[in-house]
Formats: C-alpha cells, structure tokens, sequence
C-alpha cells in the first residue's frame, strides 16, 4: 500500500487518522505541523500527504502554497473542521485531491485515499 505523511498538530487526531490509515495498510509518517510536515518530505519518500488546515506555525494553505512553488508533486488531501466553500476551493486550486470534514469516517478516508493515488 501506500506510504503517507500525516501532518495535524493534534496528537490526538494523527494518532485517529494513523489507526484508520495502517488498519487499510499504509505506513505513516507524522509532522505536528507545515514546517516539519516540509522537513519529514526532504527526508522520507512519500506516495500520500494528508496534512490539517488550522495549524499553528505552517497551515496547510502555507505548506501547499510552498509544494507548488517548488514544484513537488506529491498529491495530498485535505482534513478540516472548517468548512468554507472559498477555503475549499482555495486547497483545489493549489492541487489538493480531496478535502474531508473531520469527524471523518474510515470509509470516507480510504476512499479518498484511493482516489487521490489512482
């Protein structure tokens, strides 16, 4: 399966969104936020990136915005509470493959999770 990179800065959340993740085999690699969400892809070969929204240091409007500029490819999918219609289409614009309203269910995750990597 796929290996992704899970950035949120609730430990809690990660330690959810992980469980469901490996229950479908992938492997996780975690960052508490953009910057070292940046830094984990400089180190770690990753398939996936599923990364928050609100976070402090690096969001992930920030950490997308700098993906693009450098020109990663990696596709990555996006786990919010909020759910505005501008952000929405703000994530789409600067490539995010799916954006999921937390609470989220397994089913919903791995769907965009396949989705995101066909």
């Amino acid at each position: 399966m796929a290996r992704i990179l899970l950035i949120d800065d609730s430990g809690f959340q990660r330690k959810l969104v992980r469980n469901a993740l490996v229950e479908n085999g992938h492997e996780c690699v975690e960052a508490a936020d953009g910057k070292a969400g940046l830094d984990k892809l400089q180190e770690e070969n990753v398939d996936l990136v599923v990364t928050d929204l609100l976070m402090p240091g690096m969001n992930g409007i920030e950490f997308l915005t700098v993906l693009k500029d450098n020109g990663h490819s990696v596709p990555a999918i996006v786990l919010t509470s909020d759910v505005q219609a501008s952000v929405r289409s703000e994530y789409i614009e600067l490539g995010a493959k799916a954006f999921l309203n937390k609470p989220l269910g397994k089913e919903e995750l791995e769907a965009a999770v396949e989705g995101a990597l066909s």
